[in-house]
């Protein structure tokens, strides 16, 4: 884990001082992007899915969010997007199936900015469920329904499989985007937040045409 929250710190670290031109060159494999050996199945056949892979505890992911979400909003129709925990142990895999439970109970686009301040902001480290179902409760969320959620078979299931995921898509650090399940890269190898778009744009419209 240590290792992982050293990689995104080195991420953030090269990012906000380099230049905004690398992120209008043309994206080259092995160089703003890494292509996977073994292409990973995307959740909605049929579209071009594009992946966020996250933590709460992460400052950089935080500080991405206000570039990514107007992009976000803006997507084309033929194009699926969905933000995924990064789980490697402790806090991360607590944070991790906070998100899992209020997407599963429909409210994640209601609560997700909530949370994403209370940890970065307000110095809250809900790790603790009770903690958390106290905290969503100020957000208009059942605390008693929030607690059986959490603690489904069902959640459970989905952790393990965010845990395969990244696994599959060999990340080492976040935020990390993936595309169509076959495209990795960061906030390093892009060029930071914008460059991530740039990238992501180039490897979408590289998809819709080899359809």
């Amino acid at each position: 884990m240590r290792k992982l929250i050293l990689s995104a710190t080195l991420v953030a670290a090269s990012v906000f001082g380099m230049a905004s031109v690398q992120a209008a060159e043309p994206a080259k494999a092995g160089e703003q992007y890494i292509e996977l050996s073994n292409p990973v199945p995307v959740s909605q056949p049929g579209k071009i899915e594009v992946v966020e892979l996250f933590w709460y505890g992460c400052p950089h992911c935080y500080h991405f969010e206000p570039t990514l979400n107007p992009w976000v909003e803006k997507l084309p129709e033929d194009v699926s997007f969905k933000r995924v925990p990064a789980m490697f142990g402790g806090p991360w895999d607590a944070h991790g199936q906070l998100f899992l439970t209020l997407e599963a109970m429909g409210v994640e686009h209601k609560v997700h900015a909530a949370v994403f301040d209370a940890i970065q902001n307000q110095h809250k480290r809900l790790t603790d469920p009770k903690d958390m179902a106290e905290f969503v409760a100020t957000q208009g969320v059942d605390k008693d329904k929030f607690l059986a959620t959490f603690n489904s078979f069902a959640i459970k299931g989905q952790v393990n499989q965010a845990k395969e995921l990244a696994k599959k898509y060999e990340i080492t650090g976040v935020p990390s985007m993936v595309v169509d399940g076959k495209y990795r890269f960061d906030l390093g190898t892009a060029g930071g937040p914008e460059g991530v778009l740039n990238v992501a744009d180039q490897l979408i419209a590289k998809e819709r045409a080899a359809k």
